[in-house]
């Protein structure tokens, strides 16, 4: 197991969390843990943890709303949510945790394998979407043209490409290297054929 993610445990039952505490720590997770939805939620928006455990239910915000707001908060990085319930995992229980955004759900009472077995596949999803991330800001640029390959798979100017996704416009400019390096040599070129010309015209 990995020791570079941060684990946030939200559970107001001593027992359990201490066993969560306990399991995650020695696994060389990052940990931290509360007994309310308010005070997990006010860590949250600070330590932007990459793994969360929390009951459903608990004091001040319940856990489904917890995963609510994380996810809507938490647009630019992914965080693996981990409901734990002692509830039958009924289908209208089930359709609430998903829609809320939980990822994934633990049983109480719950043992030791069990919260191994929820992290080995919580850091699997992180490590994968953090390959897709990456892929994904990698930019397909012809190195002679300087066209990029949009996603239909179509070259087009780059200004085009980041206009579209940003709504970015551009002005065009040149600058100090490319000045002295074409722009000048050119300009003195053109002079020296307009003398040129001129001294032929006058023989």
């Amino acid at each position: 197991m990995s020791s570079k993610y941060k684990v946030h445990i939200v559970e107001d039952d001593r027992t359990t969390r201490r066993l969560l505490e306990n399991v995650t720590s020695m696994l060389g997770y990052d940990v931290r843990s509360y007994e309310d939805g308010q005070e997990a939620w006010n860590s949250f928006e600070l330590e932007r943890p990459q793994i969360v455990i929390s009951d459903w239910k608990i004091p001040e915000i319940d856990g489904l709303e917890l995963c609510r707001r994380l996810r809507e908060s938490m647009k630019e990085s992914y965080t693996y949510f981990v409901l734990v319930s002692a509830q039958k995992r009924s289908k209208p229980n089930l359709e609430a945790a998903i829609n809320a955004g939980v990822d994934d759900f633990l049983k109480k009472p719950i043992g030791s394998d069990d919260i191994w077995n929820r992290l080995r596949v919580a850091e699997r999803i992180l490590n994968f979407n953090h390959q897709v991330r990456r892929l994904e800001s990698l930019i397909p640029i012809c190195c002679y043209c300087k066209k990029v390959r949009n996603d239909g798979d179509l070259w087009e100017q780059i200004e085009q490409y980041v206009n579209e996704r940003t709504g970015a416009d551009f002005t065009h400019s040149i600058c100090p290297t490319c000045m002295d390096t074409h722009v000048r040599p050119q300009m003195e070129s053109y002079k020296k054929s307009l003398k040129d010309k001129q001294r032929a015209s006058t023989d």
